[in-house]
Order: C-alpha cells, then sequence, then structure tokens
C-alpha cells in the first residue's frame, strides 16, 4: 500500500499572507503525524514564499532519523538547498524545478539537459547518506536519465492525469511507474491529486509513497471550520461580562 505523506506548505501559505505565526505548520504537521499521516513533505523554496528556515529546523528536530515519519524536503538543485539539506539531513531529498513567477511546481525536472550538473550534485548529496527522489514527468527517457544520475527514487508527476483524468494520462503514469521499477528505482508519485483521482493511482502497483498536499488542506479548512466556530463561540460565551458577572 502507498504511503501517504503530506505537504503543508499550503498552511504555511496562509500564515505569510499575513506575514504572521498563525496557522503554524509545525502544529498542523504534528496534527497530521495524529491522524496517521505517514510523512511529513515541504518545499523550501528560494524566495521562501510559504515553507521557511525556521519551519524545516523545527520539522527536522521533530522527525529525525529515529521517527517513524519519513520527512521530505522538496528543493531546487543549487547550493544554498544542498547546504541546507546537508545540515537537516531528512528522510528524503526530492529535486524539483523551481521558477519564481510559478504558483505550483509546473513540471517535472528536465534531467536529461543538465545530466552533468546534477550527476555531481547527487553524489554530493549521498557523501551526506542523503536519498535522492527526482520529480519527473512520465517520460521513459527522463527516467532513465534519472538512474544514470544515480537516483534512488523517482516521483512521477501526476499533474497532466489530474487535469484530464483520462485513460491515456492514467496509462502514461502507471507505465512510468513499471519502467522505473524495472530500472531499479523506487517510485513515487504526486501532484494535483485529489479526493475525486487518487483512487485510480492508489491503484497502480510499485508506488512507494503519494505525495498530496493542497486537497487535504483545502478540505481541512472547510470540515475543520464548524468545530474552530464553535470553539470560539465558547469563548465568548464563557468569557462575555454577563457569564463573568453570573
Amino acid at each position: 500500500m502507498p504511503k501517504l505523506c503530506i505537504n503543508i506548505d499550503h498552511i504555511a501559505t496562509i500564515r505569510e499572507a499575513r506575514k504572521g505565526i498563525e496557522p503554524d505548520p509545525i502544529i498542523g504537521a504534528k496534527l497530521a503525524i495524529e491522524a496517521g499521516i505517514d510523512g511529513i513533505t515541504v518545499h523550501l523554496r528560494e524566495d521562501r514564499r510559504h515553507i521557511n528556515d525556521r519551519d524545516v529546523l523545527l520539522l527536522s528536530s521533530i522527525l529525525n532519523p529515529q521517527s517513524s515519519i519519513l520527512f521530505t524536503l522538496e528543493m531546487a538543485a543549487t547550493e544554498e538547498m544542498l547546504a541546507m539539506a546537508k545540515k537537516i539531513k531528512p528522510g528524503l531529498i526530492t529535486l524539483v524545478p523551481e521558477k519564481r513567477q510559478e504558483l505550483t511546481t509546473e513540471g517535472g525536472l528536465d534531467v536529461i539537459s543538465q545530466q552533468k550538473y546534477l550527476t555531481n550534485y547527487l553524489q554530493n548529496l549521498h557523501t551526506s547518506n542523503l536519498q535522492v527522489s527526482i520529480f519527473i514527468n512520465p517520460n521513459k527517457k527522463q527516467i532513465q536519465a534519472a538512474k544514470e544520475i544515480g537516483a534512488d527514487y523517482v516521483e512521477i508527476h501526476t499533474g497532466p492525469y489530474a487535469e484530464n483524468p483520462c485513460k491515456e494520462e492514467l496509462q502514461r503514469v502507471k507505465e512510468s511507474i513499471t519502467f522505473g521499477r524495472s530500472m531499479g528505482l523506487l517510485t513515487n508519485a504526486g501532484h494535483g491529486l485529489n479526493y475525486e483521482n487518487t483512487y485510480q493511482i492508489a491503484q497502480i502497483p510499485g508506488i512507494e509513497q503519494l505525495h498530496i498536499g493542497h486537497s487535504i488542506i483545502s478540505k481541512a479548512m472547510l470540515i475543520g471550520i464548524k468545530e474552530a466556530v464553535q470553539e470560539m463561540k465558547e469563548i465568548i460565551i464563557k468569557n462575555s461580562p454577563q457569564a463573568i458577572s453570573a
């Protein structure tokens, strides 16, 4: 059965809208762990638009190597992120492409065009005993290149399937998972998965982890709002002048 890893970037996005301290993604991570999550995923971006250094440092102290919860750090293949990865030593590094203007990751990493650079980069990560995954489009040539540069995992980009959940797109994901496994790679999947389209992906044999964030956080905001309103009303009622003077 695939493990479920929740991406908590979207909690931090709400926090950063006000540049305040809430909602705290660390609390969100702890609640997800209480709910039975298998892993916590964060994407530390160059511009720190959501997750920041404080978040990853705290998570690394909570989700240490002795923890049963997998801590995945998504990051661009830069020198700055290399230093951070070596400092916090997450359970898994996932290398992703990154553009400042993008709202979310728009596609898989083009391994073929930067194969020499990435080979050296992965060697550096492996020197620190870090496992590395490549977020990659469902493309056999890119998957083969990921194997050649020394990746431990590939995470198949399910965005095209999520946008157009047809048989053809699902088949591309299936074939990519099968091909990755045949190359000796461990295989994950993620991006754009929600409560309507995940079931078909979860049925594919050989997937180690599903990395899902936006849809879970979105649903949590809606189904959790009733309890939040009731709790705030209770505080107001209990502490109103009428209640205090009674």
